[in-house]
């Protein structure tokens, strides 16, 4: 087993972004120099993170890499990866998880936008919020997570899981807007309340236990199970996918 830390140093202008793809457990195995760069300057990764190395190993999925520190503008990290683990021990900045194969990423804190954007597979697991567009493709791509998983702990943003293809994403508390929007497959929980779910899905399923605000009208109802309502929509895309509902604004469904 081999463990990296990467504890971020002080910063003269902590609002900087950085871009961080390199930053995948596979790219730790060797002496390999590593760059990222913080706003346009590129920097070795030494300058930017304390790093230790702890063990030696041949193969990523026995590496695990563990941020520290201040993390919240640090994006991409865990971009492409395929294999191991990365735990972040705090926040984390945008497309964190993009396009993601394989491997465990934990992250204790909150997640900026577009986190695990379509990802292929492994498993994400955000202990706090994720922001919008979780799970998603990114602007004009027309599909979004295909497969893994994605598990937030607390609530999501707006546009969950647009254009989900594949995969799961649960999502404990609330979601926002237009979650599920454009689903082709997969399926969808939201334990919590959400407005305007899966507008325009044509295949997969989307699961609310809360309540639904601003339900749309072209959804047909087709029957109950497990105490939930069971649509079927979008009919206004001709679509196939399933609704499950458990409330609409202030009333149960009988």
């Amino acid at each position: 087993m081999m463990q990296v830390t990467l504890t971020m140093k002080p910063r003269a202008k902590p609002f900087l972004p950085i871009e961080a793809e390199m930053i995948i457990p596979m790219n730790f195995i060797g002496n390999r120099e590593l760059f990222v760069w913080e706003g346009n300057k590129k920097r070795r990764l030494e300058e930017v993170f304390t790093v230790r190395k702890e063990g030696n190993v041949n193969s990523p999925e026995n590496i695990v890499v563990i941020l520290r520190g201040d993390t919240s503008r640090v994006k991409r990290v865990g971009e492409y990866m395929s294999s191991g683990t990365i735990t972040i021990e705090g926040d984390i900045g945008m497309h964190c998880g993009n396009f993601m194969r394989g491997g465990n990423i934990v992250i204790h804190g909150n997640a900026d936008g577009w986190l695990g954007r379509e990802m292929r597979a492994g498993s994400i697991v955000c202990h706090g919020n994720a922001g919008d567009y979780c799970g998603s493709g990114y602007r004009g791509e027309k599909r979004g997570m295909r497969g893994g998983k994605i598990e937030v702990m607390g609530n999501a943003g707006d546009y969950l899981g647009e254009y989900l293809t594949g995969g799961e994403i649960h999502v404990h508390g609330n979601a926002g807007m237009f979650a599920g929007a454009e689903m082709r497959g997969g399926t969808l929980r939201i334990d919590g309340d959400v407005r305007i779910p899966a507008a325009n899905m044509s295949k997969g399923t989307c699961i609310v236990r809360g309540v639904v605000h601003d339900m749309l009208p072209t959804f047909e109802k087709i029957g109950e199970k497990d105490g939930m309502v069971v649509f079927h929509g979008d009919v206004a895309n001709k679509g196939k996918g399933e609704l499950f509902v458990k409330s609409v604004g202030d009333g149960l469904f009988r």
